[in-house]
């Protein structure tokens, strides 16, 4: 076996107890997936996933960002290219490697899978790779490993994709026109057309104003294009936004200095301290617009982008050279929450890289403002310790209720039901150890272990 039942519960039998009899309570409950990054395509044409390096090596960043660490090359391991040429080769480069996952939270979604899914109980190593490249590659042939009937197979009740304005949302369109029952949901990711440090910035605002015949050009006409972009996301079944910017800083300029600002910006001639007062800027329009169409706004703030520039200059965006930054929330935030901070219709969900921020701004914030909600341990922090350190850091200011619960964010489609499973259980052991301590009974944890799980999710992102 490669997973013991019991782990990432308290060492200690009494809390253990506990923390399982929670546990028991909540491990089946239908999963709730409000934001990640698989593609609506794989089920909007339902295909078999080709082989097993396409599914599980090249969308996660988690896994070749640490293989390059110890000298793999992007090359190697086929990184950028539509069809992997050699994907058992990729795949035995995987498995010789395997080793280096050792005590991370990879290495307990993985082994989830490959448990649970595929029936593989030896650990994946050199020895083993072709037997699991075999055997998975298989089952993916299957119907049972089709898209659609993993989603159901994973008890997955609603999953959000991340969608930029500029998608047609056809295979949203698909999907819907299928009449399969299933919810899959964009989300409103508007990077492209808000931040002037984005790649072709200028023409996708132009792109933006073809799209909904606005007159980019200008302030007013952009604003209204982006009302548009998001009404027809609304149409489609998306209930939030999201918002990758560098920083948390916000801003609320007058009409006329926002107007001018944004020809600036559009020229191509602004200084760095213009275009971040721009996407600043633009978080309080983003906000502005939450409070008339309701959705739910999600920042997610604090990563130094694309730092391997020779990586990216070859391979563009997105190939795990991300690094967190120190990121302030109290004096960053203060324009947009003294425009629309008391709004009790509005929700707006912070995200972190910066634990240093969760029990001196994040608490206090979302503790106080009706709007704001905390999101959960986010990327870097999405591992058993970084759940638990959030738990003990926020709660005892926030409480649980102004926490939304757990979203995977992720790309790699069978690690889901994994990363929730480790959610659950690292709560469940908070809980244990509170109910041990006779803070709470066992009757309230076990509906807040609930809560946690399901109900709080939902509340927040109305679904």
């Amino acid at each position: 076996m490669l997973m013991h039942e019991d782990r990432l519960f308290p060492a200690d039998p009494t809390t253990r107890r506990i923390a399982r009899s929670l546990y028991e309570q909540v491990r089946s409950l239908p999963i709730v997936s409000p934001h990640g990054h698989t593609q609506a395509a794989w089920f909007a044409h339902n295909e078999p996933f080709p082989d097993p390096a396409k599914l599980f090596v090249q969308p996660d960043h988690y896994i070749y960002r640490m293989l390059y660490s110890q000298g793999v090359t992007l090359e190697d391991l086929e990184i950028g290219v539509e069809q992997i040429q050699n994907p058992r080769k990729v795949w035995r480069i995987f498995a010789s490697h395997y080793y280096l996952f050792r005590g991370t939270p990879t290495r307990l979604w993985l082994d989830f899978a490959f448990e649970t899914l595929f029936g593989l109980t030896e650990s994946l190593s050199a020895k083993t790779s072709d037997l699991y490249f075999d055997t998975i590659s298989e089952k993916l042939q299957t119907p049972e490993f089709r898209p659609r009937a993993l989603y159901e197979r994973f008890h997955l009740e609603v999953l959000a994709t991340t969608d930029s304005p500029l998608d047609s949302l056809a295979d949203h369109q698909i999907i819907r026109d299928s009449g399969w029952p299933a919810r899959i949901l964009a989300t409103f990711r508007p990077d492209s057309v808000v931040d002037p440090d984005f790649t072709g910035f200028a023409d996708n605002i132009a792109t933006l104003g073809a799209q909904t015949g606005e007159d980019t050009a200008h302030w007013s006409g952009y604003l209204k294009a982006l009302r548009q972009a998001r009404a027809r996301f609304r149409s489609l079944g998306a209930t939030a936004t999201d918002h990758g910017h560098p920083t948390a800083q916000t801003a609320n300029l007058s009409e006329p200095e926002a107007a001018q600002l944004f020809i600036t910006v559009l020229s191509g001639n602004a200084t760095a301290a213009q275009r971040e007062l721009f996407r600043a800027q633009m978080l309080t329009e983003m906000a502005r617009m939450s409070v008339e169409d309701g959705l739910v706004m999600q920042i997610h703030p604090g990563s130094a982008r694309n730092h391997n520039r020779k990586l990216y200059e070859r391979y563009g965006r997105d190939v795990g050279a991300d690094i967190p930054m120190p990121t302030n929330y109290v004096d960053a935030l203060r324009p947009m929450l003294d425009l629309v901070g008391n709004e009790r219709g509005l929700t707006i969900i912070l995200f972190t890289l910066d634990e240093t921020a969760y029990s001196r701004e994040l608490a206090p914030l979302a503790g106080h403002y009706p709007c704001l909600r905390l999101g959960p341990p986010w990327w870097f922090h999405d591992s058993p310790e970084g759940m638990m350190r959030f738990r003990e850091q926020v709660t005892e200011t926030a409480g649980f209720y102004n926490t939304v619960g757990f979203n995977d964010d992720t790309r790699a489609f069978l690690s889901i039901p994994a990363r929730h499973d480790v959610a659950r259980r690292i709560d469940c052991a908070f809980l244990a150890r509170l109910v041990a301590e006779h803070r709470l009974s066992e009757e309230e944890a076990a509906e807040v272990a609930h809560d946690l799980a399901y109900k709080l999710v939902k509340a927040a992102y109305r679904l």
